[in-house]
């Protein structure tokens, strides 16, 4: 008897390519490991024998194999319709079953992994009937009677790790095959096949130019289903404050998920569904687990002379509440908890040197995208003058910064629509929250609670892409994005950083606490800018933060390492005068960079202090989840860093589920003992007006 094999079982119905799909996969795997493949069509009894196929499949076939014994089976004699020979099927070190059946509920426990391969009706039917020409023809009906009977009976699709929608194009088997590593039972035995895709070589061209990034983006990127950018949007804007304001700002982003190494993930209440291709394949288990098993080690060298972190790899969202993770309690949201798509190939701007790199993983598609990416940035730089983004330039206290007046509806023609909030809770419910704040705070349960609250409303006919834009011409921000992942999309303008991981292990945090407006008139935003530097409040908050952040750090650094380089320093920006400090520390070598991650969030600028209690009191107070806000967005790069910023000022468009959409604005603002609700209240009004004021939209009364 031979050790037991790994079973992958290909089912789905007639004419999905199921046949096809196993047998180029069984070649495929045939490079690395012994593999048997058995096909349900020779075991099945005839055209009305579905079911007690599928019985003498799993007792007379899977059961022996499952345990390394040679499975002796009765063939059927499709010309003379009776039993014919007896057949044996040898077991290896992975044996593939194939056919309408394969996966049914009895031989699940006796599978490693299960793939459930899709196509249209019509497809199906064609490709059954080309392969089995007229003698299927007459039995189709019959067939798929029985094919619905069992499926009513029996939810193999949901059950399965890889759901394949068919193209038949030839690329099922490859994204199948890069589907299966991410599955727990098969990653030890298809450690080759692993391997491979690690000896990955990263390309590059560096352009000297000065694109319109928003017409960069719309080019390569604007019919892509999930794509993302990662936008240092005030990149053009005079900002103060030191060296470290300006530096956030040098580089942007761009990419999707197409090309050879493509792929997306989402993330769900403990579920992770991977899309490669054709293929997704769905994992149990905690994000940050399974962030661990795909970032956080070198995986590439970056290119010569290449001044940025990013080295291609996962960009995308962590939603809020993902702090069932990490100390938090288990509350589900409407949208999903992680959005992340891989970028393979990826356009990088460096607005200090005016230069643009083009980023891609050698693959058969490279030499092609790099001629589109050189194409479209040639395009959107004709008219640009270096250092000058017309789309970006800001008057720096002109009549939109905030608090200014404007009025209503003033930005619909850009937006296409004037959105209608209702606010989750009203003026009276908010205030009577921040006593409740107190009460916790002077009962010693915390020492600040950051509330937060939602807006809402249908989004009608309003243009995401154009509501992003409009947002970034109003309030660029260093941390700014635009995210697509299919009907779902992401507009922020985030002037705050959460975490940065560099190559070398070098961790930054930099909360914000502390905001005033800016004035168009010269002494009063002085004035402004001192009442923020001087106010005990706003330090106190700060430096509640700063404490907080230096423990979270610490779980995973070299011990002495962290230090404060700043503490209370003001940034003026376009709009805002920010109180911003910065927390340092070095990574402790071979640390889990995912868990260190981990371990930080969410930001404690969003929660507050101590943080885990905290979360658990806002959990009482507020009246739902927070979804994607006050989470983190950013990239995971292949070269191991990471840079995220805090969910902030940042407009979410959702499927709602019944065709429609949703629109929501997350704000907030941190309570401590000595807080007034009116002016808790009247801050929340002032961080929204930012984002409702761009779309011509007011605060719901």
């Amino acid at each position: 008897m031979t050790p037991a094999p790994v079973i992958i079982a290909v089912d789905g119905r007639s004419g999905a390519g199921k046949t096809t799909l196993a047998v180029e996969l069984a070649a495929r795997l045939r490079e690395h490991h012994k593999v048997s493949l058995f096909h349900l069509e020779d075991i099945y009894p005839g055209w009305n024998g579905l079911a007690t196929g599928i019985e003498r499949y799993v007792d007379t076939v899977l059961a022996p194999l499952s345990r390394g014994e040679a499975a002796e089976w009765i063939s059927w004699d499709w010309d003379k319709h009776y039993d014919g020979r007896t057949q044996v099927t040898l077991p290896a070190e992975i044996v593939i079953v194939e056919g309408v059946g394969a996966a049914a509920q009895a031989a699940r426990p006796m599978l490693d992994a299960v793939v459930w391969v899709e196509a249209s009706g019509e497809d199906r039917r064609r490709r059954a009937l080309d392969r089995d020409g007229s003698t299927y023809e007459p039995y189709w009906d019959t067939w798929a009677a029985q094919e619905d009977t069992w499926l009513a009976a029996d939810a193999v699709a949901d059950a399965a790790d890889i759901r394949v929608l068919n193209p038949a194009n030839g690329s099922a088997p490859g994204d199948v095959l890069q589907a299966m590593t991410y599955l727990a039972p098969l990653s030890a035995v298809l450690s080759p096949e692993l391997s491979a895709r690690r000896g990955l070589q990263l390309r590059s061209e560096k352009l000297e130019a000065v694109p319109d990034a928003e017409a960069l983006f719309h080019r390569l990127y604007g019919p892509s289903v999930n794509a993302a950018w990662l936008d240092s949007s005030h990149a053009a804007t005079a900002v103060t404050g030191g060296t470290q304001a300006a530096a956030r700002s040098r580089f942007s982003i761009m990419a999707d998920d197409g090309g050879t190494f493509g792929q997306s993930v989402q993330h769900r209440s403990g579920t992770t569904l991977v899309t490669a291709g054709s293929a997704t394949v769905r994992t149990s288990g905690p994000f940050f687990r399974w962030l661990d098993t795909v970032w956080g080690r070198r995986a590439v060298r970056a290119p010569e002379g290449y001044p940025g972190q990013f080295t291609l790899g996962w960009l995308g969202y962590l939603g809020y509440e993902l702090k069932r993770e990490s100390g938090g309690n288990d509350i589900p949201s409407p949208t999903p908890d992680a959005a992340l798509l891989f970028a393979g190939r990826a356009v990088v701007l460096d607005h200090h040197e005016h230069t643009v790199w083009l980023l891609a993983l050698d693959a058969p598609d490279a030499d092609a995208w790099f001629g589109e990416a050189r194409t479209a940035v040639e395009a959107a730089s004709s008219g640009h003058v270096a250092g000058v983004h017309p789309a970006t330039v800001h008057h720096p206290r002109g009549r939109h910064a905030a608090g200014a007046p404007e009025a209503p509806g003033g930005q619909a023609g850009v937006v296409g629509h004037v959105p209608e909030f209702t606010c989750r809770d009203s003026a009276t419910d908010y205030k009577r929250k921040i006593g409740e704040a107190q009460h916790e705070i002077g009962e010693g349960n915390s020492y600040e609670i950051c509330l937060t609250t939602t807006l809402e409303a249908p989004a009608g006919g309003l243009d995401p892409w154009q509501a992003y834009l409009a947002l970034r011409r109003r309030n660029p921000a260093p941390f700014a994005s635009y995210l697509r992942f299919g009907g779902l999309a992401v507009a922020s303008t985030s002037p705050e950083r959460f975490l940065r991981i560099l190559s070398d292990g070098g961790m930054r945090a930099e909360p914000i606490k502390g905001t005033r407006r800016r004035s168009a008139d010269d002494a009063e935003d002085i004035r402004l800018r001192h009442d923020l530097e001087s106010s005990l409040k706003d330090r106190a908050e700060n430096i509640m933060i700063v404490d907080l952040l230096r423990n979270d750090l610490s779980h995973f650094a070299v011990p002495g390492s962290v230090t404060v380089s700043r503490l209370c320093a003001i940034e003026s920006y376009a709009t805002v005068h920010q109180m911003v400090s910065t927390i340092d520390a070095q990574l402790r070598p071979g640390a889990p960079r995912a868990e260190a991650v981990a371990a930080a969030f969410p930001a404690g600028s969003m929660t507050g202090a101590p943080k885990i209690s905290t979360m658990e009191i806002l959990d009482r107070l507020e009246s739902g989840p927070r979804g994607i806000y006050s989470g983190a967005v950013g990239y995971f790069s292949m070269n191991a860093a990471t840079d995220l910023a805090v969910v902030i000022r940042t407009l979410v468009v959702n499927p709602d589920g019944g065709g429609g959409r949703t629109l929501s604005l997350g704000v907030g603002g941190a309570i401590t003992a000595d807080s007034t609700p009116d002016d808790e209240y009247d801050e929340i009004r002032t961080k929204a007006y930012g984002v409702l004021s761009t779309l011509g939209a007011d605060f719901p009364s």
